[in-house]
């Protein structure tokens, strides 16, 4: 809290102003605590503004639940933005949230010092900072999660409450019901009770969701961008939009389906449809969802940032990433030394060669990826008749090797540092290579590829040269986002 009564007033106004003017902006930044009803509510929340007396603001969802409020029935927090990564001291704690969202998302349990010993750090000094970044414990962080994503599944899909409870990281349904009394005084079933027509299943679509972002939003950037590069058969953009297969390891079981999202800017949503197949792994598909479209991004952090690049401000832009780590990795290494339009058509030759059929609603989605196993696998003369060189086949194959057994990960959780020593480790994987894969595989906010071609050639006018070097050193003035800046300058060469 602010020790000076002044200033404390002072961000009280302003907050309270967010609230009273639904300043999407804010969303998954700020939630208001209502005393007089005990309820917390994002800031876009429709319902009519509570007095500022009746005032209470958090964080986080998590603050908001550890000082006893329970969530809004109507704006649901489930919905709101995540947090963006900074490049900080907090960004420990951030990756900590991560690996144990992701844990809850993909319904494993998930114990503390196995966490704190994948970061390289004790239990005791996890603990730490983690409160110290989020304001509450990593146990109460976790129960919120967990909570709410079991909030978000009652009311959006027709599981049992068993399979939810199950879903959320429960070891049992009476530890669940409990849970769900204790926090948000209702049963879980009660939920399910309330459940409106936005819930009610359609057509071959299992269910329709939806996913908030902040505004501003450059969709047509983001859609122009993957639509440049959509492979035949496992994705298609159309206007608003995007569908794709995709193929997702839940609990040991191998799913496969299909996902189709369309942007509601008057919302600031995503709607998001997917096949019944996927239901299960609900969870990890919205995450990476999320992350493909960079629905957690923090403009107001980002946009200042940028104010110095070539070219005309392009507000709201996004880091378009990827539903699918490896897929992405794969394609950064085929597009080495070729154009986006040469990457991608070799990259529609392994689908057609090694990706698995599968049958969709959708005339255009016939294929999925090749898994890491499928790649590792085949015959390295095989991908080379594709007109693969010789040295990508070597760089794909043992990146396949290394994912398919476990020892890299690609995903917006997994360990940095390490995992770029593992990048830089395989043959055919150099730094150009590495830097795209954290951008759009891990999610990176700061990675930046100076050598690449598409960054000099847009750099040129403010750099006076296609140097390296040159575009390396001016970058320093765009961190912790130089991957926003990639994605200007290709937009702007691109456009």
């Amino acid at each position: 809290m602010d020790s000076n009564p002044a200033r404390a007033e002072h961000s009280r106004q302003a907050q309270y102003a967010a609230i009273r003017s639904r300043d999407a902006r804010f969303d998954g930044r700020l939630f208001v605590g209502v005393t007089s009803t005990g309820v917390y509510c994002r800031p876009v929340c429709r319902v009519r503004t509570p007095l500022m007396r009746n005032c209470r603001f958090f964080a986080s969802a998590a603050l908001a639940e550890a000082d006893g409020f329970r969530p809004c029935l109507r704006c649901r927090p489930e919905l709101a933005p995540g947090v963006a990564f900074v490049d900080s001291s907090r960004t420990l704690a951030l990756v900590a949230a991560r690996l144990l969202t992701q844990a809850v998302r993909e319904g494993r349990d998930v114990a503390l010092p196995a966490v704190a010993e994948r970061l390289g750090v004790t239990d005791r000094h996890l603990r730490r900072i983690f409160a110290q970044a989020h304001g509450v414990s990593p146990l109460d962080y976790l129960v919120t999660q967990r909570l709410l994503h079991a909030k978000q599944l009652l009311t959006d899909t027709a599981l049992p409450v068993t399979q939810i409870a199950l879903a959320s990281g429960f070891s049992s349904v009476r530890r669940f019901n409990a849970a769900f009394a204790e926090r948000y005084r209702l049963a879980p079933t009660d939920l399910r009770r309330a459940r409106g027509p936005e819930a009610v299943e359609h057509g071959d679509a299992a269910l329709v969701l939806r996913l908030g972002y902040r505004p501003p939003y450059d969709i047509d950037g983001t859609l122009g961008f993957l639509a440049r590069r959509a492979l035949p058969g496992v994705e298609a953009v159309a206007a608003g939009g995007l569908r794709r297969t995709l193929a997702v390891t839940h609990q040991g079981r191998e799913l496969a389906g299909w996902v189709a999202c369309r942007f509601l800017p008057e919302r600031h949503e995503v709607e998001l449809a997917l096949a019944p197949t996927l239901v299960p792994a609900l969870g990890s598909v919205l995450q990476r969802m999320r992350q493909m479209l960079d629905l957690d991004a923090d403009p107001a952090l980002v946009d200042p940032a940028l104010s110095t690049l070539p070219g005309a401000p392009v507000p709201g832009v996004r880091v378009a990433g990827t539903a699918d780590g490896f897929e992405a990795a794969v394609r950064v290494i085929l597009g080495q030394q070729v154009t986006v339009a040469a990457a991608r058509t070799l990259a529609a030759r392994l689908v057609a060669a090694l990706g698995t059929p599968i049958a969709t609603p959708f005339a255009e989605l016939t294929r999925l990826f090749p898994s890491a196993r499928q790649i590792a696998e085949a015959d390295a003369e095989t991908i080379g008749r594709l007109g693969i060189v010789r040295q990508r086949v070597r760089a794909l194959q043992a990146l396949a090797v290394e994912v398919a057994a476990g020892r890299i990960e690609l995903h917006a959780a997994a360990p940095l540092e390490a995992t770029l020593a593992a990048l830089r480790a395989l043959p055919g994987v150099g730094e150009w290579t590495v830097q795209l894969i954290a951008l759009r595989s891990l999610g990176w906010p700061d990675a930046f590829a100076a050598s690449d071609i598409g960054v000099l050639d847009a750099l040129a006018p403010l750099i006076g040269t296609r140097d390296a070097r040159a575009a390396e050193a001016a970058s320093a003035a765009w961190r912790p986002w130089r991957a926003y800046a990639v994605m200007r300058l290709w937009r702007q060469l691109e456009s």
